[in-house]
């Protein structure tokens, strides 16, 4: 039919396409399904250290020395690596002590070490990536841990990278922090239980700390805690500076799986209070999306619906109220979904999608109404939401027939 369709109809018809796919994207950056695929408090996910060595040929660490370039001028040079030690081994190497790589790296002087990546290539080393590490640096324990580990179930490996959290290298510390990043919530839940709460406390209270693990940090303390490190975490939601930066929506999951009550008294009361800041208001959405997906045992569902509801009068943040609230099938609030439409403070155009989206999903007769009034009113937009939706939820394909 594709034959029949105008430029213009084509157009359309690819800029639908086109949108929807990038809705799609965002809503899974904001939406409560995002968080079933890493860690919901880290803010540092992709490749870590330990995943660069299982795709190297080799890895080897060492001196840098006797750097040359080459007198025709014609190629980079060459430089020796003293070996101190094999982090992944190939056959290529033998029994060198010091291999000459194909790179001309001229000392810099710091006495640093390097760890170098390295493929093999027709019988020829050769190095892709050179990491500088300090002389005293726990790179070499850190990666042969790592790789010790490494088939191991994630709850075991996490553990191995608990204690490497606040190393002195920066780089092994957030490569440890990256782990916990690309692993499930449910991964670490269990072992988090035997961590040394007094040790994530002191983190937590460090102010040398980045802001952005603070929310690792307590949601962990929130499994292994006690009453005082609960005070703590309402200690640190209470201090503007703190509610002002990341890992707040952590901070107030772990307080709630410390006190369940008093820390969903303490979301609520934010929830409810338009005149908190949008990324603190944001932070309480989040926590609760946490609980909602992850902690169904702390807090009932219809409570976490109806905090969730508390935001459908704040029209800064009403479009992600309304869209958890569709994504959960939170039908019994229908009628104040729907009421917000052609509210003059809610009178802006995602506000209105999002609300569209919630009555084409909603199964009750008042969403039929409300889709087929509007449908009179605006029909490309209703048709461009059904368009939407079709790719959120495609059709199933029929089964393939068997051949004889």
């Amino acid at each position: 039919m594709l034959a029949s369709f105008s430029w213009n109809d084509r157009m359309h018809r690819f800029w639908i396409t086109l949108t929807a796919c990038l809705t799609l994207a965002i809503v899974s950056l904001v939406s409560p399904a995002n968080s079933a695929f890493a860690c919901p408090f880290c803010s540092m996910q992709g490749q870590t250290l330990t995943g660069e060595v299982n795709q190297a040929s080799m890895v080897l660490f060492g001196t840098l020395a006797n750097a040359k370039l080459n007198a025709d001028g014609f190629d980079q040079g060459s430089t020796d690596l003293q070996i101190e030690a094999v982090i992944k081994k190939n056959d290529i190497l033998a029994d060198k002590k010091v291999v000459t790589l194909p790179r001309y790296v001229p000392s810099d002087k710091t006495n640093n070490k390097f760890l170098i990546f390295c493929d093999v290539f027709k019988g020829k080393i050769d190095p892709y990536r050179g990491v500088a590490v300090k002389g005293d640096s726990d790179i070499v324990k850190y990666l042969q841990g790592a790789l010790a580990v490494k088939d191991k179930v994630v709850s075991a490996r996490l553990r191995f990278f608990f204690d490497f959290l606040d190393n002195a290298d920066l780089e092994i510390a957030n490569d440890a922090y990256k782990e916990f990043g690309n692993a499930d919530y449910k991964d670490y839940r269990e072992m988090a239980k035997n961590l040394p709460p007094d040790k994530i406390a002191k983190w937590l209270q460090d102010p040398s700390t980045p802001a952005f693990r603070h929310g690792l940090y307590a949601s962990i303390l929130g499994h292994c805690g006690t009453a005082k490190h609960a005070e703590l975490l309402r200690k640190l939601l209470d201090d503007a500076q703190k509610q002002a930066s990341t890992g707040v929506d952590g901070m107030m999951a772990g307080y709630v799986m410390l006190q369940p009550k008093e820390g969903w008294a303490y979301i609520q009361a934010i929830l409810k209070d338009p005149k908190k800041e949008f990324m603190v208001r944001y932070a309480a959405l989040r926590a609760v999306r946490f609980l909602w997906n992850s902690r169904p045992d702390l807090v009932p569902e219809k409570d976490l619906e109806k905090g969730v509801g508390l935001l459908l009068d704040q029209s800064d943040i009403a479009d992600l109220a309304i869209e958890d609230l569709r994504l959960h099938k939170c039908w019994d609030e229908a009628d104040h979904v729907l009421g917000l439409y052609g509210k003059k403070s809610h009178d802006i155009p995602i506000v209105r999608r999002y609300i569209l989206r919630y009555a084409l999903s909603c199964p009750e007769p008042e969403a039929a109404k409300f889709v087929d009034g509007l449908r009179k009113k605006e029909p490309e937009m209703v048709k461009d939401i059904e368009e939407f939706l079709k790719l959120e939820n495609p059709a199933p394909q029929p089964a393939a027939k068997k051949t004889s």
